[in-house]
């Protein structure tokens, strides 16, 4: 894998992998916000991660999801540099014909083995997470991917 970072103007840059490009930007007052920044791609592609690994396992067991979002709460260290992440609140919250036992398994097949992008930031920040399914919280946990 090679991702090629190139800086536009001011604190804009691009990064591609010869495919596709993603855009970049630095919060204010350093940046013009016109991108997410490089934290929040990262939080971003926490998400979709786990939530292509549950789709994938959902289809798997026939479930039928008629929405799906996760958002990830994150709390950053203050006032030490650099600013790290030191929680992560993931919330999956899902409507449709599906299986509560089945969507609790999935989230954790996905916090615990599948997800390389949750097995990375979990060996630096503790990432929990919680379930809502069609309107009712079904369950929570923790990413633990035993190592």
């Amino acid at each position: 894998m090679q991702i090629v970072c190139r800086w536009q103007e001011g604190m804009k840059f691009t990064g591609t992998d010869s495919k596709h490009p993603v855009s970049m930007d630095a919060k204010k007052p350093f940046g013009a916000e016109s991108a997410m920044s490089p934290k929040d791609l990262v939080i971003c592609g926490l998400c979709g991660c786990t939530a292509m690994d549950v789709v994938g396992l959902m289809k798997k067991h026939k479930q039928t999801i008629e929405e799906f979002e996760v958002t990830a709460d994150v709390t950053m260290t203050e006032k030490v540099h650099p600013l790290v992440f030191e929680r992560i609140e993931l919330l999956f919250t899902l409507k449709g014909a599906i299986e509560p036992a089945i969507l609790l398994e999935s989230i954790l097949l996905s916090q615990s083995k599948f997800c390389g992008v949750s097995a990375m930031l979990s060996k630096a920040v503790p990432i929990h997470y919680s379930v809502s399914l069609n309107g009712e919280t079904i369950g929570s946990g923790k990413a633990d991917f035993g190592g």
